[in-house]
């Protein structure tokens, strides 16, 4: 039976427009829209000929904008801005490209490409045949009365049915057109009836059937507005109900047999790729049929040219920097840097601005070089004040977008000067939802990577040792070669990533998940934490006594005295002089004293070094804490604020999770009695107090929403101590020793422990916790399912995804040493569950502000993430209103994006410090 498929295609170059960046081809014309609308429409027809059904198949277009809609009524689509100036010129070549793929491209003035796909759709139901209407445009919804027809929408890769409409509008097909012309259209300046909706119109619609049907009972309605808004707008519902029936009797261009799918021709789409030089294209269309196509080459751009240094410009006037910043607004886009005094973005002083608009069109805006001896010359550069007051409006324009490498940092920076940066697009944020786990996302790392360009060095250009200099005193020439260069990299990324995020599926997790996050973490930064450097103080006093107490322990146990911080030397005290056995030798002939061989052996209490290896652990554990926290922290104090300032990276661990830096939060321990007096020198100022915000064992709950787990599920809807439900599931009873074995087992499944590592957990043999292993899949069969799953999916591409869509790469996972390819396997099991708890906690912080400023608390700031908790300072008065707020936007983070089949819980605490809350 044939199946005939009809492509809005007016709906595909609008899609295409607006997810890729302005591209060009090589002849200099704007090609953006017609690369995504080649990429989309070639997907499209490459699954198509592959499927079992699809016959036939047209796109469809608008020919003119004048149609006998605007005969009956003048201002029909009036209010439609013009097409874009840029895609104008690209509607020829869209439609040789539909062309190119041997697809007729139907177009007929006076209508609209909705008139002709109705029109086809009546004919082909006519000769028995099927239809799918390629589109989600609710005017097409109205032809789904007949059950031969349904829909395609590929933005969201599902069909539509009636069922679709009625959840939409509140009716079926046939009754769309109705309800479509109560509630008016502002988009095509359809009148509708004034203050009338779509769940009014719905209403209406149910009760009397039809548009007229209303307006003849709206006489005998009860007095209202809509009653009098009825009576008074009945022409104009008349005219909207003209204005939104589709034509369906339009004499066609072209018969349907015309329309039959002949598979993809080489020729014709090989001289338009050629044309328009799409090499990405080119290859694909040269490649084995069945061969997987995977390239990081940015669809549809020429290579850019090489970088020209000395072709970049110093702005050290007022009308150069306006020419600039006309341009930048002018065109739409601009890419941004700043030099500094220095790395920490909190202190750091601003030395200059950089901007790219193009490729090689770079420039620099030095504002604070000369030098730091007060009669050191000063080259002629821009008034810091006159620049910074001529670059706010730019930075701010919601019409330009702002481009970033690493943009958090320019941001703070660039904030402390007064300065906001919005709308923005971040390249080390692209790069990672694109390639986590295949390399760094560094600046000169991408630059080799993807631009086959080496950037200038920063010591190159400041120097090293005692004759570095600040970049403040660099020469201007350099100083400008290096800056402009960094931004003109950033836009030459930008370039390059932002198509790949649609091409590659990355779109949704860039733009609902880390994108918002940027400015939101700039701010977390900027705000700090106070620090009680007393506290400090004291608990570095007291670990100082403990160590050298645990010292004088370890070296009573060996007989003499030794440097405990020494692998080499702990290594022959353990295996050589007491004869634990197993030790291993790493190629430099040095036992491997690492935590996981002192692990093994403090859990075998039969070692000879048992004793020992606990008190070297809890040696390193003091000593590790006082020197990364207690004593670092006091030095990390920020003078100007009295807080302490930590760095968040949003690229430092491959699942997606924040990591932090000076000092790093989340190595403070959880559950013991230090992590938690650590905790009491994080306090507030006085007035407030700090609010704690915790997932309750998130990562279990997805585990049971991804893994579809019905018992775990059960427990977490009813409640329960989850531990406690596995302890029954596994060893038929519940107390102290089960189900802390329970807890055990249920968090190492979720990392792909193996026998021998879960028996070192649970002091067991590997035979009984192979045992344990095996009753857990058969009480809860959905975890083994999917742990096999997702191997044997991120073996087949290379990758895991959340459920937000983000991407990890493993590229050891079929490494021929068994070691890493263990571990790449336990990190890819792990990946999904641990990387959709990182985005849902990322989505509650993107949240967070708007939430608590709409509620009117505009004291309660957001401070640290850490793991799973959030942590604020809020004015004491304030914590009764926030706690409810906090709770709802944590509890529904993930929504509607992903609809959890499990609740997400929240715990909150409030005390004077962070350890008193959490």
């Amino acid at each position: 039976m044939p199946h005939l498929y009809l492509v809005d295609g007016s709906g595909y170059i609008f899609r295409a427009y607006h997810r890729l960046p302005p591209l060009t081809n090589k002849h200099g014309e704007p090609v953006g829209a017609v690369y995504g609308y080649t990429t989309m429409l070639w997907k499209l027809v490459d699954e198509l000929n592959k499927a079992d059904g699809p016959t036939h198949m047209a796109v469809v277009l608008d020919k003119s904008e004048h149609t006998f809609r605007n005969e009956l009524y003048d201002q029909y689509k009036a209010h439609r801005p013009p097409a874009p100036e840029d895609l104008v010129p690209q509607f020829p070549m869209i439609r040789d490209a539909t062309r190119a793929f041997s697809l007729p491209c139907i177009e007929e003035a006076g209508w609209e490409a909705d008139d002709l796909i109705a029109s086809y759709t009546k004919a082909a139901l006519a000769q028995g045949w099927s239809v799918t209407i390629v589109s989600s445009d609710k005017d097409l919804m109205q032809l789904m009365t007949d059950p031969s027809v349904d829909m395609l929408d590929t933005m969201n890769n599902r069909r539509l049915g009636p069922a679709d409409t009625e959840e939409k509008f509140g009716v079926l097909p046939e009754k769309l057109g109705e309800v479509l012309a109560l509630m008016g259209d502002s988009v095509d300046n359809v009148p509708g009836v004034k203050g009338i909706g779509p769940k009014t119109a719905a209403k209406l619609i149910q009760e009397f059937g039809t548009v007229e049907a209303v307006l003849e009972a709206a006489p005998s309605m009860k007095p209202s507005k809509m009653r009098d808004n009825l009576i008074e707008h009945a022409e104009m519902a008349r005219l909207s109900h003209k204005l939104v029936q589709l034509a369906s009797d339009v004499p066609l261009p072209e018969p349907l047999e015309d329309f039959a799918l002949q598979g993809i021709p080489d020729a014709p789409l090989r001289a338009f790729l050629e044309h328009h030089g799409f090499r990405t294209l080119l290859n694909r269309l040269s490649a084995v049929a069945d061969a997987p196509v995977e390239t990081h080459e940015t669809p549809g751009l020429e290579e850019d040219p090489p970088c020209n240094h000395d072709g970049y410009e110093t702005v050290i006037d007022e009308a150069a920097l306006d020419q600039w910043i006309e341009a930048a607004r002018h065109q739409g886009w601009v890419a941004i840097d700043t030099e500094t005094t220095g790395v920490d973005a909190t202190r750091a002083e601003l030395v200059g601005v950089s901007m790219a608009l193009q490729p090689n069109k770079a420039c620099y805006i030095p504002l604070g070089h000369g030098g730091t001896d007060m009669f050191a010359e000063r080259p002629v550069q821009i008034d810091r004040a006159v620049a910074l007051a001529k670059l706010k409006p730019l930075l701010a324009d919601p019409a330009v977008l702002k481009i970033g490498h690493n943009l958090k940092y320019d941001m703070i920076v660039l904030g402390r000067c007064g300065l906001d940066v919005a709308p923005y697009d971040d390249t080390i944020v692209m790069s990672f939802d694109l390639d986590a786990g295949l390399h760094g996302h560094g600046m000169d790392e991408l630059a080799a990577t993807h631009l086959s360009h080496s950037c200038i060095a920063y010591k190159d250009v400041v120097g090293t040792g005692k004759s570095q200099l600040g970049f403040g005193e660099v020469d201007l020439k350099a100083a400008t070669r290096y800056a402009a260069e960094d931004a003109d990299v950033t836009l030459r990324l930008w370039r390059r990533f932002k198509p790949r995020l649609a091409y590659e599926g990355s779109t949704r997790v860039y733009e609902m998940v880390d994108r918002p996050l940027v400015a939101v973490i700039a701010g977390m930064e900027r705000e700090g934490i106070k620090v009680d450097a007393g506290v400090l103080a004291k608990l570095s006093s007291d670990f100082s006594h403990q160590i050298a107490a645990l010292e004088e322990e370890i070296h009573g146990i060996a007989g003499f005295k030794f440097t405990i911080g020494s692998p080499k030397q702990l290594g022959d005290v353990l295996f050589d002089k007491m004869g634990i056995k197993g030790g291993r030798k790493g190629k430099s002939g040095v036992y491997s004293t690492d935590v996981n061989e002192l692990e093994r052996i403090a859990a075998d209490k039969d070692s000879p070094g048992r004793e020992m290896v606990v008190k070297v652990l809890d040696w390193r554990q003091l000593t590790k804490l006082k020197s990364t926290y207690t004593d670092a922290l006091q030095a990390q104090i920020n003078p100007a604020t009295g807080r302490v300032h930590t760095s968040y990276s949003l690229t430092g661990a491959q699942t997606g999770r924040l990591s932090s830096t000076d000092p790093n939060l989340q190595n403070i321990p959880i559950r013991t009695e230090t992590g938690r007096q650590i905790r009491d020198a994080f306090v507030a100022e006085p007035g407030n107090v700090i609010l704690s915000a915790d997932y309750s064992q998130i990562e279990l709950r997805l585990a049971a929403h991804i893994a579809d787990v019905p018992a775990l599920r059960e427990a977490f809807e009813q409640g329960e101590d989850i531990h406690n439900r596995t302890a029954m599931e596994l060893f038929g009873e519940v107390n102290r020793d089960t189900r802390g074995r329970a807890k055990t087992i249920n968090f190492a499944i979720l990392y792909g422990i193996s026998r021998w590592g879960l028996a070192g957990r649970l002091d067991v043999t590997p035979d009984e916790a192979q045992a344990m292993i095996n009753r857990y899949f058969e009480r809860f069969p959905g975890i083994n399912r999917y742990i096999a799953d997702t191997l044997n999916d991120a073996k087949a591409r290379g990758y895991t995804t959340t459920l937000f869509g983000r991407k990890t790469h493993f590229p050891r996972l079929k490494a021929s040493n068994p070691n890493e390819r263990a571990g790449s396997e336990r990190a890819a099991i792990n990946a999904p569950i641990q990387g959709t708890s990182a985005d849902i906690i990322k989505r509650a912080m993107a949240r967070m502000g708007p939430a608590l400023a709409e509620a009117g608390l505009h004291n309660v700031k957001m401070l640290l993430q850490v793991h799973d908790e959030l942590v604020f300072e809020l004015p004491e008065g304030d914590v009764e209103a926030a706690r409810p707020i906090i709770q709802r936007v944590m509890a529904t983070a993930a929504e509607p994006a992903v609809k959890l089949t499990v609740p997400l819980g929240v715990e909150i605490g409030v005390g004077p410090s962070w350890g008193a809350a959490h």
